[in-house]
């Protein structure tokens, strides 16, 4: 004959169970957005195109919301270096949800975060990095390298300028 104890362990069990089972039928669907191929190329053409026109040739790179290479295009007279640190921007701009830029200026402020963080592997702190977000959810980032001076951020927001009425739509 089972103790009283056995009784009390098998009814807790049972009710454990219950709530586990309940919890697990409420539990809804995530929903996530993500950037189209052809989204990702209208973003790089722009970018490019914007800082061909004012002189410069640059290296392009749009991310995923997980870091991974949509779109990626290196200008043919831009620096080699600027193909990876195209990368690293946008990969950047996505990781922190915020521009490359703020994150440097943490960095360069001494704060204890973005200096810890920058020993992480793809991240850059100078600007031409931005997050691509659909309202408040960031579904990738664009990082421009190779116009200096400002200029790869200009060219990178002109890359997002032109797909944003179509990531406002996605927002509703």
């Amino acid at each position: 004959m089972p103790s009283t104890m056995f009784r009390y362990a098998a009814a807790a069990l049972l009710a454990t169970s219950s709530v586990v089972t309940i919890s697990a039928v409420n539990a809804q669907v995530l929903t996530r957005h993500s950037i189209p191929v052809e989204m990702a190329k209208t973003m790089a053409n722009v970018a490019q195109t914007t800082c061909a026109g004012l002189n410069y040739s640059v290296s392009v790179h749009v991310v995923d919301s997980a870091g991974d290479t949509l779109v990626a295009y290196r200008g043919e007279d831009s620096g080699v270096h600027t193909f990876v640190n195209s990368f690293r921007k946008a990969y950047t701009a996505m990781t922190f949800r915020r521009p490359s830029a703020t994150f440097g200026e943490g960095w360069e402020r001494g704060e204890v975060g973005p200096q810890l963080q920058l020993m992480l592997p793809d991240m850059a702190g100078q600007q031409g990095g931005f997050p691509v977000k659909v309202g408040e959810e960031v579904i990738g980032g664009i990082g421009v390298s190779g116009a200096g001076m400002g200029q790869d951020a200009t060219c990178a927001l002109a890359g997002i300028e032109a797909v944003q009425a179509q990531l406002d739509a996605g927002a509703n």
